[in-house]
């Protein structure tokens, strides 16, 4: 069984680790006790939104993209060979006539 915990868990861990943090210079920039943080890390704890913000914060590092790595690596696990950059639409509910302005940049 996947869970999704522990995967969060090993891609704060690696993220903090490329970055040559300790878990304790992590914990305290993210103002999240040090125990709790490597529970986390463990995949022993959930970890709320505001927790996985605070530690991205802390590792410079923009939440979507700890997401983005939690999400192909779950994809690995299941079995898929490629990593989709965008949700079909099928999935996203919209219609075929239905079709998303282009992201300004301004």
């Amino acid at each position: 069984m996947i869970l999704v915990r522990e995967e969060i868990g090993d891609v704060l861990r690696d993220l903090r680790l490329q970055k040559g943090h300790t878990l304790r210079q992590v914990a305290g920039r993210a103002s999240v006790a040090l125990g709790y943080l490597s529970e986390v890390e463990r995949g022993q704890k959930e970890a709320s939104s505001e927790i996985l913000a605070a530690v991205a914060d802390a590792l410079d590092v923009p939440i979507s993209t700890i997401m983005r790595e939690v999400g192909d690596r779950i994809s690995v696990l299941e079995g898929l060979q490629v990593f989709p950059d965008v949700v079909p639409d099928d999935l996203a509910g919209l219609d075929d006539d239905f079709v998303l302005p282009e992201p300004s940049l301004h």
